[in-house]
């Protein structure tokens, strides 16, 4: 920042340089900032230099000595070098923000808004400087500013616009303050929200107006006796200090000395009556004190010792009893005081009372703090507390200073060397239950019913426990088998976040055995070609395992099956193929011979040495024919055809047939002529051994036993689950039979016995698993019996867990797993109440006192009287007082008024509880009193009518009603739904959630008087229970998997569809369905292989010619051949089934027809056309390919033959073709048969593509060696589904209302695992409620203050007096209540909402007349929020109350006290609106209040700017007949009358004007209205008969112009009369001839819009 100043300053020079150029042509010196503070050492020690130039006026730098020396400024200067570590000495400090100045203040320009609506926007600065931390001296700014930049000086700020005070309506006039004569009436009015932000003052809260009722008859009361507040309390002086203050000479202020002496006559009387009182007492108790023995009189002591100590003046109540007194006067109504003699009234009040004297509460010192309550050490852990008290050595009395805090509490830790630590608390956890797979929707089919096979992923649970953990707590489950395994505790005490109790797991799926198609029959060989002793033979077929299933081979289906034989042999010559016909002697044509080539194989077919077929039959060599030119000329034969059976029986036999056909005829004569049809075929028998199919069956591995002959092994050969160790090897075994295909069993001997499968394996015996169970835990701690419900038997539970299951054989679990007993001893409710003792002696004010008042008797008259009050637990036993402060209700009261009887008054005893009623309405019941002492001799005291002695009244007839009352709860069902897992080990979420509950709704009993009473009195136990059904939650349901369909292509990879389709919605929050398509099906799609070589065309042989040109002595010529073409399966064994056409490719298909030349005798005959070679890669229009033939028959003479060899030439996708790898798209996962989910494999395929796009056998591709990169297989995951599991419902809470109709119970439950997949949801119901019993709601409720009244005296100080009676409720705050007899709040704690210090009298003020006082508070007004439009403006709220004057004379109201207003902040205020509304005009003035948005009226708060006009009057006024003063402001003319106006714009004369009327039912008359305003809220008086209206077509108004309708009249009428053009236009036009509408008649197709609905 400073170096930024520098710059500009140095920019402003050189700029007044140039500007200056030609006023100074001197040099100055110029200079660039300060820069960097350099130094070696941090803090002041540094300097910084900065660049010194002289610059002459031009701009450009010239030498030094052309500038003054003496004003060059300096070049270095030391600076402070900051460091880093210097953060932690200097920092910011921030002042208090000032004052918000207004923007308009601070800115010339700116002017402030004429209108104040949300505040004006101000300006508020504060001071920022650096400092250093310790002392906080300034620093350099640059110092801080190197760490952080510098704080803002001045922020925005809003100055709220001002408030001013609101007031409410006045109230009514009050009556008259005086009946007769000159009085005043007030009326007054109290403060809705006080004067804020500078706004406008309270107005007076009261107004006045004299009133005069009448005059009066006799003179005017001018004076009023008036009492005065009672002084303080005091306490009488000893006697003699008393009669030492006594002037010897002082004259009591009697009425007369004579009328005095009787009563001191009468004194010394009583005086003596008194003593022989005394002594017959004191004879009395001598008597009484010789009879007592000794045991007797110390009983007597010990109680007179406890009561002298629960005496007032006891431990903790030193209390005495004083008195205080008042001042009496006589006031004239000006309000100055009189001579009491002027105030006639026969007595005069009494000026004295007791009292007690006024103590403070006073208290001990503090105990010793207390040892902490945490006795061990956790360095992490909550800490502990520790308390110190102090006791009360003096109660507060007469209204003295409360007690402070008794006990104080404060966080500590364990101190010293000897603290042991903290035991710490884990979580454990039981073994995780077995792997459960739910089924995916998609696969419910017929599977559904059993689930034992299902595999893949699934859930799994355990239980978790909270342990005490110790350092050397064994982790592995089967070291806990010693008693000292862990034992649970209550779960609060662990800390930490509990270990999950589900998680997703995996069953390995098995996997199936797999094998490959039967091989081709093998020839007849022996069973073992190393022993062929045996002369039996078999034919053997095989097959292999071709993936690897689990568990080994062992369940695989039989791999070999034999047909015995005869004639077996190992070996046998192959004939590989038979070499050219070779002539016999050497000729070109005839007879001849073909050598085989032959080649030694074994049973499988496999090449072996030439040797070992020594012992075979070597094939001979075949006759052959080569023919002449003349000779008939055959093809060669074709190949066996496949044999027709595969063995032979009584009515089959295998058959294999080949054949030839005749090329060409021979000559008529001397050639060899061609063979009969018959001739052209030969069958041979095939496949001759019996149908009689062996193999060896086995059956499944029996259970591993222990095999005694093989030593146990200690090692752990592996593990099967958990902690499943192989603790030894054992025998399997299993039955192996042989079986006859289609019969069964059979002797052994059948099959071959070399091909056995084994009887006997070892196997690995799993080890023993014993259940663990941990100890129990210790017995739960009994429940109080001070809680409802204490009349149920209290138990204690103990419980323990199973951490491990049993398993192979190993020990069980125990059935018991909780334990119950019932609680020992009585619980103690510890409680605290006070015990209140007699009250004492009634103490009267004393005599020196009272002895001056008229009337006043020595021994009798008002007093006051204490008594103690001590502190006892629930059972009765002694307690401290501190326990009741803290834990009962408030202290009863230590004293009371009381009253000794003078000899006159009748003394009565208190009265009887009423008698008992027999029956309710029935009879009546009495209570009654006696009198006491000498009252039963007075005979004054006899008279029934003043001392009645009995009361009777008629019993109570009490009838009551019960009515269900709020909602049915929801529905419950019954406890117990929870589906027990294996073992009793808990299966976490199986919670039954449907079927038949019970509902409850409450019951409420009222009496005859609608008052609120217990259930129990109307026979009710407080509920209505009704039968409810929770609907089950019914799942998606699907169909079953349609059959795969064919394989979408017939040669290279496809795909493979099947589906499912809707058959059912989810309801009731069942399990939702997989995604579905647009037809409610669900697919699955798998990839396929189809071998292009699967179907195969298959040719017969060419049929005999058909010659067209017929040459019947030559037989040849043109001609025609065919053959049938079929499509056929193409099996291991060659073609076997004709399959449709389609399947086959088109391409392929052989010619079934051909026209050629048949070849005449002596013409060179050729074989049929070999194939084309390949055509060499990569294609191109140079390549050729050939194919080739051979002569059959050589030609005659003269004849040549055609040429053997073709070519043509290759093209691209016509006869030569590139061929490449394709890769097709993933499939979908595809997972075990029996797999729910989990891991799967997708897998994509390989096809060969040709280069015209044709799919082919990927042998093309595979030949070429072309480079396969693609992975085909790749792991997938299909999710699992979880259902939702929830935790058990908590146990019922507490009544949400301890009475009332309201009251409810909750329990609720939470999410353990949340649904994934498809997989159940979770039930949107987290909680349910029923109803709790309805209990009448009793509370305390003070009645209204009475009228103050002074006693004695006409005004002045006084008391006025409440009572406190008990009122029931249903709660709800609605109703006020019913009064009940106040033994119904009997059990509840003397409180008045929630106040406990209950007030039922005060002292308060009576007005004398004449004088001018305050009202009372009024009661707190509504919270209000400064706001604007409803926006908080962040000022707070505030709530007011206020006290207005009253006067009563018009002389004293310059006497009259000042109005008072008290404000308070509160919170949640309101926020109020007010605008100005208006009534309706009357004449040329309206009434204008301000309202409130509540809708209260009020004065202040609406802004006086926007006051509307209240009065309105025309200038000039109107005086011309008829006329009036209009809204405008200007004269118009009454209703029934026009305005004629002057060239100026007046008013010149109002005209009548012609009447159009409208009559209507029964109207023959006009009713000529006015103009002028009248209140719409009085309807206008219309005589009988006068119901009609009259309407004024009155053009022009009051200001001359013309009236809107007349406007609107004009344009009707021209659009009126453009339509009748319009019409008459198109009536007179000439129709154009009718065009025929062609009518589509077919009817259109029914279309539905299908929604995707499976319901439908």
């Amino acid at each position: 920042m400073h170096n930024s100043n520098v710059l500009s300053k140095k920019l402003n020079l050189l700029m007044f340089f140039r500007v200056n150029l030609y006023f100074m042509p001197t040099a100055v010196f110029l200079h660039c900032p300060w820069g960097r503070c350099m130094g070696s050492e941090c803090g002041p020690g540094g300097s910084q230099s900065r660049a010194v130039w002289c610059a002459h006026s031009e701009g450009w730098t010239t030498l030094h000595t052309n500038c003054d020396q003496a004003e060059r400024p300096d070049n270095q200067q030391s600076c402070f070098r900051v460091c880093d570590w210097h953060k932690d000495l200097y920092d910011w400090q921030l002042g208090a923000w000032n004052q918000c100045v207004p923007v308009s203040m601070r800115s010339a320009g700116v002017q402030r808004p004429a209108v104040c609506t949300r505040g004006e926007e101000g300006i508020q600065t504060r001071e920022v400087g650096c400092v250093q931390k310790v002392n906080g001296e300034p620093a350099e700014d640059a110092i801080c500013e190197y760490f952080e930049p510098k704080p803002r000086l001045e922020q925005a700020c809003l100055i709220p616009c001002p408030r001013d005070c609101v007031v409410s309506e006045f109230s009514p006039w009050t009556s008259c303050s005086k009946s007769c004569g000159t009085g005043l009436q007030n009326r007054i009015r109290f403060v809705l929200a006080p004067p804020l932000f500078g706004g406008a003052a309270c107005p007076n809260l009261t107004e006045f107006q004299t009133c005069q009722p009448g005059p009066c008859e006799g003179e005017e009361s001018l004076y009023s006796l008036r009492v005065g507040s009672w002084g303080p309390c005091s306490v009488p002086l000893p006697r003699q200090a008393r009669q030492a203050d006594r002037p010897p000479n002082r004259k009591p202020d009697r009425p007369s000395r004579q009328a005095d002496r009787p009563r001191r006559q009468k004194k010394v009387k009583n005086k003596e009556k008194r003593e022989k009182i005394r002594e017959k007492v004191r004879e009395r108790l001598r008597e009484r004190g010789k009879v007592k023995d000794p045991e007797t009189r110390e009983l007597i002591k010990k109680k007179r010792n406890r009561n002298r100590q629960n005496r007032q003046g006891g431990k903790f109540w030193d209390m005495q009893v004083g008195y205080q007194t008042r001042e009496v006067t006589c006031v004239h109504k000006s309000g100055n005081a009189e001579a009491l003699s002027l105030c006639s009234q026969e007595s005069l009040p009494v000026t004295y009372q007791a009292c007690v004297m006024t103590k403070d509460c006073d208290v001990t010192e503090w105990a010793e703090w207390s040892s902490c309550s945490k006795e061990c050490y956790d360095l992490n852990g909550p800490k502990g507390e520790r308390t110190r008290t102090r006791q009360v050595s003096q109660f507060p009395i007469g209204g003295g200073a409360d007690c402070p805090e008794l006990e104080e509490r404060e966080p500590c830790s364990p101190q010293g060397d000897g603290v042991p630590p903290c035991i710490v608390y884990s979580w454990k956890t039981t073994e995780w239950t077995e792997c459960r797979v739910d089924m995916l929707l998609s696969q419910q089919d017929r599977r559904r019913g059993n689930q034992t096979g299902l595999c893949g992923g699934g859930i799994q649970s355990r239980e978790v426990y909270c342990v005490q953990s110790n350092g050397d707590t064994p982790s592995n489950p089967s070291a806990l088998k010693s008693k000292d395994g862990l034992r649970p505790v209550d779960s609060d005490l662990c800390l930490g976040i509990p270990p999950n109790t589900t998680q997703l797991c995996h069953i390995t799926c098995p996997v199936e055995c797999e094998v490959s198609s039967w091989s081709a029959w093998g020839p007849c060989t022996y069973e073992n070609c190393q022993d062929q002793a045996a002369k039996k033979g078999f034919k053997l077929r095989k097959r292999k395992i071709v993936n690897e299933p689990t568990g080994g081979t062992g369940n695989c289906p039989h791999l070999v099956e034999a047909i015995p034989c005869e004639d077996p042999s190992c070996y046998d010559w192959l004939l590989v193929k038979l070499e050219e016909c070779v002539p016999d002697n050497e000729k070109e044509c005839g007879p001849g011979t073909q050598i085989p080539q032959v080649q030694c194989v074994n049973s499988d077919g496999e090449y072996v040495e030439r040797q070992l077929c020594r012992d075979a039959i070597l094939p001979m060599p075949a006759i052959c024919e080569v023919p002449c030119p003349k000779d008939c000329a055959l093809s060669p034969w074709t190949a066996w055809s496949l044999c027709s059976h595969t063995c032979s029986g009584k009515n089959t036999e295998g058959r294999q047939t080949r054949t030839r056909s005749i090329l060409a005829y021979n000559a008529g004569e001397g050639g060899i002529q061609c063979p009969n049809i018959s001739a052209l075929q030969e069958v041979r028998s095939c496949n001759d051994h019996p149908c009689t199919v062996y193999h060896w069956q086995t059956g499944p591995w029996g259970q591993c036993i222990e095999d005694s002959s093989i030593p146990s092994s200690n090692t752990s050969v592996g593990r099967a689950r958990g902690d499943d160790v192989s603790c030894s090897v054992g025998m399997q075994t299993r039955k192996v039979i042989c079986v006859r295909v289609n019969v069964g069993q059979v002797p052994p001997k059948k099959c071959p016995e070399s091909l056995r499968p084994d009887t006997v394996r070892p196997c690995l015996l799993p080890c023993k698993r014993d259940c663990i169970v941990t100890p129990y835990s210790d017995w739960s701690p009994c429940p109080s019996s001070c809680q409802a419900g204490a009349n149920t038997k209290r138990k204690q539970h103990r419980r323990r867990i199973m951490i491990q299951l049993p398993a192979n054989g190993g020990q069980e679990c125990p059935e018991v797993l909780t334990q119950e007993r019932e609680c020992d001893g009585p619980s103690v409710c510890q409680g605290y109440r006070w015990k209140t003792h007699k009250w004492r002696r009634c103490q009267l004010v004393p005599w020196s006192v009272r002895q001056d008042s008229p009337g006043a008797q020595e021994t009798c008259g008002p007093g006051l009287q204490a008594r103690a009050v001590s502190c006892r637990k629930q059972d009765g036993g002694q307690a401290d007082i501190g326990a009741c402060l803290k834990f009962a209700s408030s202290m009863p009261p230590l004293t009371q008024p009381c009253q000794v009887p003078c000899q006159e008054d009748c003394q009565l005893s208190s009265w009887s509880k009423f008698s008992s009623c027999t029956s309710d309405c029935v009879g009546v019941r009495t209570r009654k009193r006696v009198l006491v002492g000498k009252s039963k001799k007075r005979d004054q005291c006899k008279n029934n009518q003043i001392y009645p002695l009995s009361e009777t009244q008629y019993c109570p007839c009490n009838k009551y009603n019960a009515q269900p009352v709020g909602n049915w709860s929801d529905c419950i069902l019954p406890e117990g739904g929870r589906v027990e897992g294996q073992l009793g080990m808990k299966v976490q979420g199986d919670i039954k959630e449907c079927g038949q509950g019970h509902r409850y709704q409450a019951m409420v009993c009222y009496d005859q008087d609608n008052r609120m009473v217990e259930t129990s009195r109307c026979n009710s136990h407080g509920y209505i229970e009704e039968a409810c059904i929770i609907p089950c939650p019914s799942d998606c349901k699907l169909s079953e998997w349609s059959n795969w369909s064919r394989c979408s292509k017939s040669c290279g990879s496809g795909v493979k569809v099947r589906s499912k389709w809707l058959r059912e919605k989810p309801y009731n929050g069942g399990r939702p369905c997989p995604k579905l398509d647009h037809v409610n099906q669900v697919y699955e799609v798998v990839p396929c292989l189809s071998d292009c070589g699967q179907y195969v065309w298959v040719a017969e042989p060419w049929s005999v010619w058909k010659v067209s040109n017929v040459d019947l002595k030559e037989n040849c010529g043109e001609g025609v051949q065919t053959r049938k073409v079929r499509c056929m399966l193409n099996t291991i064994d060659g073609p076997s089934d004709q399959v449709e056409d389609y399947l086959c490719d088109p391409e392929e298909m052989p010619l079934g027809a051909r026209d050629s030349r048949l070849p005449c005798p002596e013409d060179c005959v050729l074989s049929d056309w070999g194939a084309w070679s390949p055509c060499p890669l990569p294609c191109s229009g140079n390549s050729t390919r050939e194919r080739s033939a051979y002569p059959i028959r050589q030609p005659g003479e003269r004849k040549e033959c055609p040429p053997t060899e073709e070519t043509e030439i290759c093209k691209l996708n016509s006869n030569c073709f590139h061929y490449s790898y394709n890769i097709t798209d993933w499939s979908t996962c595809q997972l075990s048969d029996r797999a729910v989910c989990g891991s799967g494999i997708k897998t994509r395929m390989l096809d060969c593509v040709r280069s015209d796009g044709k799919s082919v056998d990927l042998k093309f591709c595979k030949e070429l060696g072309l480079e396969r990169k693609w992975q085909m297989n790749a792991s997938c995951v299909v999710e699992c589904p979880v259902n939702c599991q929830l935790s058990d419902w908590s146990a019922w809470s507490d009544c949400t209302h301890t009475c009332g109709l309201a009251g409810k119970l909750w329990r609720r439950r939470t999410v353990i695992q949340a649904p994934q997949g498809d997989g159940r949801p979770c039930p949107s119901q987290m909680e349910q409620w029923k109803p709790c019993l309805v209990k009448p709601c009793y509370r305390w409720r003070y009645s209204a203050w009475s009228e103050c009244k002074s006693e004695g005296a006409r005004c002045g100080e006084g008391l006025r007096f409440r009572n406190v009676s008990c009122f029931v409720s249903d709660g709800s705050g609605q109703a006020e209540g019913s009064l009940v007899d106040d033994e119904l709040c009997g059990d509840l704690e003397p409180s008045v909402d929630g106040d406990k210090h209950i007030i039922l009298q005060e002292a308060c003020t009576v007005p004398c007349p004449g004088e001018c006082y305050l009202t009372d508070w009024t009661v707190w007004s509504p919270c209000q929020l400064s706001c604007v439009s409803g926006d908080d403006l962040g000022f707070g709220s505030v709530q007011v109350r206020s006290r207005a004057v009253v006067a009563q004379e018009p002389e004293n109201l310059l006497q009259c006290p000042e109005q008072e207003l008290e404000a308070r902040p509160c919170t949640e205020g309101q926020c109020f609106e007010y605008k100005w509304m208006t009534g309706p005009w009357r004449g040329s003035s309206r009434q204008v209040w301000c309202q409130r948005s509540d809708g209260l009226n009020v004065t202040g708060g609406c802004p006086a700017t926007a006051k509307p006009m209240a009065d309105r009057s025309c200038d000039p006024p109107c005086t011309k007949p008829r006329s009036l003063c209009t809204e405008a402001g200007v004269c118009g003319c009454e209703e029934g009358y026009t305005e004629v106006m002057t060239s100026d714009g007046l008013l010149d004369q109002c005209t009548v004007i012609p009447v159009l009327e409208i009559p209507t039912a029964g109207d023959n008359k006009a009713d000529v209205k006015t103009i002028r305003a009248f209140n719409p809220t009085q309807p206008a008086a219309s005589p009988p008969g006068r119901a009609g209206r009259t309407w004024f077509l009155q053009p022009f108004g009051p200001d001359g112009k013309l009236k809107t309708w007349v406007y609107g009249v004009a344009a009707g009428a021209f659009v009126l009369l453009v339509f009748i053009v319009s019409m008459t236009y198109l009536a007179c036009k000439k129709p154009k001839k009718p065009q025929r509408r062609q009518m589509n008649n077919r009817l259109k197709p029914l279309t539905l819009a299908y929604d995707g609905d499976a319901d439908m």
